[in-house]
Parts: structure tokens; C-alpha cells; sequence
């Protein structure tokens, strides 16, 4: 096997290079946009995939940027997600942010930690949250942009809000379709977070009915909809409900609290059945995602007794979102849901969905990385470090897997869901021994530190066979580049 000669001081160009946590990968791994046949998912060659993921915030608050990176760096926060299997990121964002970018003004994160994060030093928050879906590109990791806010203060019942109105609100979503339409990276966009309002009592509530009213959030889920996919046709529109419903032969005029029936913010999606969100050219863009959480967050009268699975089913969720599934009109994604294991209803709650998901092979995207979720906590502790094995025990069987190996499956066609997980074809790829250039069965930054050893000096002993990745019959820089596409 041919050893090429190389100029140390191209070779040390090379290393820094790669070594930065913001190396993307080639530009032709852009082949895994997902659309719709019925209640499934199915990617490009028409095979049924899931979206298992979580979400990670901080990007929509007043910080403009993840939560945590003052604590640990964004690549291990993002190995920790990939690696315990979870194959799509939720990240929540803000009119108000997003709104800036799309006028050329850039605010700085507020609480990065410049010492533990050099790379990220003096970038914006669009280059940071650009930086991390490019890390995500490399871990076979794909992210769901949601508007989780108008303003960066807190929640409000409609897409439009004070100085923000529903124009602006389209706008960004086009600016954000625009900015990411050449990067399958992004797979999806959960267009907005948990409309919610009493109708019957005064102030702004969001509804779905028919009609083209301002407030109605079926025709703006429908307006906006159309809008990002003009822009990117292979996007999923993620679509969440409201919070109440008006009962059989009433409409939103109605004004007694038991004229309706009512949910979590989000978690109504009754109307689907009378009003579907209707998409035209792009039906198969769609998926309905309904928010639901436990007594630990707020007590619901389905809460009372002793609550089983099936008591669950009748009493809310196959009425307001489950029957979506079940009669196979539109996939349902469960935007949000965890909480706190209390040894008690709580936790008992978690439960019961976490075997309804599995049970169904129900898409969704867990409530969240950050501890500092007050109502929920996370999967991470405060250190942005430590995962809660206990709660990622009850998590783990919902997530996609390979029965045969026990591998979580990733939604990229090329690269493997992390350290430990596959990809979308359910198989291991050849890859997996190509770049064990130490030959102790795995492929890690050890091998890589060993290969650009070998490359300075030809006599420091490597496994020869496993290191010509790219297989030219030569161990050159080529390959080095490609054991980093692997890690």
C-alpha cells in the first residue's frame, strides 16, 4: 500500500480543521427529506421512518442561544443527545429573534462560557445555532425548527403578539425556509408552539373551525404552511391544536366554560376530524402534533382515580389527537411530553404514554435536555452533564430502534445516529471497521490522533487495513478527512 509524502505544514492546516466541532459534511450527504402517506412517514425511497427526538430551548428566551453552553460545550451536549438514541432535535425559537436575523441585525448569545466554548467565541446567535446543525449533520442527527414564541419574554395564545403581527410571523418562517432549504440537516418545521386561549372567556384565544378569522389556527397553519414550502417543498409542517373545542352542534360564539371541550395548550386536535389542515399541492407535507403532559404539570379531571392507559385513551387522548392514528388520516408527532419521576401519578402518567408510543410506533419529540425546565426537570442534570439514567430508562423503548440489534436508528441515509446508533437503512455500513485505524474495534478521536501520528511520521505502526478509508490503495490525507466524516 502506496504511503503518500505530505507537507507538515499542509498536514497541520489540515488538523486544526478537523479538529473543529464546526466541519460539515459533504455537500452531496442531502438526500433525507421525509413526506407523508397516511399516518405514516416515509423517506425518499418510500420506506416507513419515526421521528423519536427531544427538544433542547434557550434559543427563544431572552439568552438567544442554547441553555447549558455556559456549563458544557454544544458537541458534547449534542453527543449525549445522538448517543442515547434520540434521532431529531427540537429547537425552539422566537419571532422576535428570528425577526432580526431576516433585517440583518445579529444579537449575541448572553451566557456562553468562552473558556469551555474558544470556538464560539464573538459568533451570533444565528452562527451558533448554524454551527450546531452542522454538528448535528455530522452525528446523523436532524432537527425540527419550532416558533415557539413571538417574543422572547414568554408564551402567548396566537402567532401574533404586540409589535409582531401574523406577517411578520410568515415572514420569519420564510427567512428560516430560505436560510436552511439546501440542507436536509433540517427536516421540519413545527410551525407554532401550543395556541392556546379559553374561548368562552374574553381576551385572544386561537380556534379551529372553517372560517378565514384572524385567530383561527387551522387557516394560519394552512397560509403558513404554503409559505415555507413555496420556499422548500420537502420540509414536514408540523402542526399542533389549540386548547378548546367546541362540543357537538356549537361553534366559537358559544360562552359557557361547559360548551367546549378542552385540553392542554396545544393538545386539542379535534377539529381535524371537521377541518383538516389542507396543504393543496403539498398534502403530504403534514403531520398533527398534539402536547401532552401529567398531573405534575397541572391536574385534569382525567387525572382523578386510579388512571390506567385505557382510562387515558377514553377519557382524552384518543378524542383529542389518538383517533388521527388510529383511522390513519395524517401522522401524529407528540410534540412535547415529560416530567418528573415522583414515585407517584406522575410518573405512573409517563408511563402509560411511554407504552402507548412504543406499543404504536407514535412519533415524537420528548420535553427536554435542559434541567432547567421547572415543571418537567430534563434528561441532563444542571451540570449540562450527567445524564438521569432512570428517566432515560423509561424514555429509551420509545425511541426507534432495531429489534434485531437494539440500535437506535438515526434519519440519515449515510450516517450512523451517534457513537452507538445506525442509520436509516438499518444496517451497519462498511465504515464501521474502515477508520479503526488502532484496531480496537471502535472508531474514536483515538484513531484519528493515531492516523495523523502515521501521516507525520510513516513509521509509527497502525492498522494498515482499516485506514485506507476512502479504499484508493493509499493512506493520504483523503483519508483523514474521511475517518472524520465517520466520528
Amino acid at each position: 500500500m502506496k504511503r503518500k509524502s505530505l507537507c507538515i505544514s499542509v498536514m497541520m492546516a489540515a488538523m486544526v480543521f478537523l479538529n473543529s466541532p464546526l466541519t460539515a459534511l459533504a455537500a452531496d450527504n442531502n438526500d433525507d427529506y421525509l413526506h407523508t402517506n397516511g399516518s405514516e412517514i416515509l423517506d425518499a425511497n418510500g420506506n416507513e421512518v419515526r421521528l423519536t427526538g427531544i427538544a433542547w430551548f434557550g434559543n427563544e428566551t431572552p439568552d438567544y442561544s442554547f441553555h447549558g453552553i455556559w456549563a458544557n460545550t454544544p458537541w458534547n451536549i449534542l453527543d449525549t443527545v445522538a448517543n442515547n438514541g434520540f434521532n431529531i432535535l427540537r429547537v425552539p425559537l422566537s419571532v422576535e429573534l428570528v425577526n432580526q436575523w431576516r433585517q440583518g441585525t445579529y444579537p449575541m448569545p448572553a451566557s456562553p462560557n468562552d473558556y469551555l466554548n474558544p470556538d464560539l467565541k464573538g459568533k451570533n446567535s444565528l452562527e451558533v445555532l448554524d454551527a450546531v446543525i452542522a454538528y448535528c449533520k455530522k452525528i446523523g442527527l436532524k432537527v425540527m425548527l419550532d416558533m415557539h414564541r413571538i417574543v422572547s419574554a414568554g408564551q402567548t395564545p396566537t402567532w401574533y403578539s404586540g409589535d409582531y403581527g401574523t406577517e411578520d410571523f410568515e415572514a420569519c418562517w420564510a427567512y428560516l425556509a430560505e436560510h436552511y432549504k439546501n440542507d436536509d440537516t433540517v427536516v421540519a418545521a413545527d410551525v407554532f408552539n401550543e395556541p392556546h386561549g379559553k374561548s368562552y372567556q374574553a381576551g385572544e384565544s386561537a380556534k379551529w373551525d372553517g372560517s378565514t378569522d384572524k385567530n383561527n389556527w387551522k387557516y394560519e397553519a394552512e397560509k403558513v404552511g404554503k409559505t415555507i414550502l413555496d420556499v422548500n417543498p420537502n420540509l414536514l409542517v408540523i402542526v399542533e391544536g389549540v386548547e378548546t373545542y367546541p362540543k357537538e352542534g356549537l361553534t366559537y360564539d358559544a360562552k359557557g366554560i361547559s360548551d367546549y371541550y378542552g385540553s392542554w395548550w396545544g393538545g386539542n386536535l379535534r377539529g381535524v376530524k371537521d377541518y383538516p389542515v389542507d396543504l393543496g399541492k403539498y398534502k403530504n407535507q403534514v403531520i398533527y402534533s398534539p402536547h401532552d403532559y401529567g398531573p405534575g404539570v397541572s391536574a385534569q379531571s382525567w387525572f382523578e382515580g386510579d388512571f390506567t392507559k385505557d382510562s387515558l385513551i377514553k377519557d382524552v387522548w384518543r378524542d383529542n389527537w389518538f383517533y388521527i392514528k388510529e383511522k390513519n388520516i395524517a401522522p401524529v408527532l407528540i410534540g412535547e411530553w415529560g416530567g418528573n419521576l415522583d414515585g407517584g401519578k406522575n410518573e405512573k402518567w409517563m408511563k402509560e404514554l411511554a407504552d402507548l408510543i412504543k406499543e404504536n410506533n407514535l412519533n415524537h419529540t420528548f420535553w427536554c435536555v435542559n434541567a432547567n425546565s421547572g415543571d418537567t426537570g430534563g434528561i441532563l442534570g444542571y451540570d449540562f452533564k450527567t445524564v438521569d439514567t432512570a428517566k432515560m430508562a423509561l424514555v429509551k423503548p420509545t425511541l426507534w430502534q432495531d429489534e434485531s440489534t437494539g440500535k437506535c436508528i438515526g434519519l440519515d441515509h449515510k450516517v450512523n445516529l451517534g457513537k452507538y446508533g445506525t442509520h436509516v437503512n438499518g444496517e451497519v455500513p462498511e465504515p464501521a471497521l474502515l477508520g479503526d485505524v488502532n484496531g480496537d474495534g471502535e472508531i474514536t478521536m483515538a484513531d484519528g490522533i493515531d492516523l495523523k501520528k502515521f501521516l507525520l511520521n510513516p513509521n509509527y505502526k497502525i492498522n494498515e487495513k482499516n485506514s485506507d478509508i476512502n479504499k484508493d490503495g493509499e493512506i493520504d490525507i483523503s483519508d483523514l478527512f474521511a475517518l472524520y466524516d465517520l466520528l
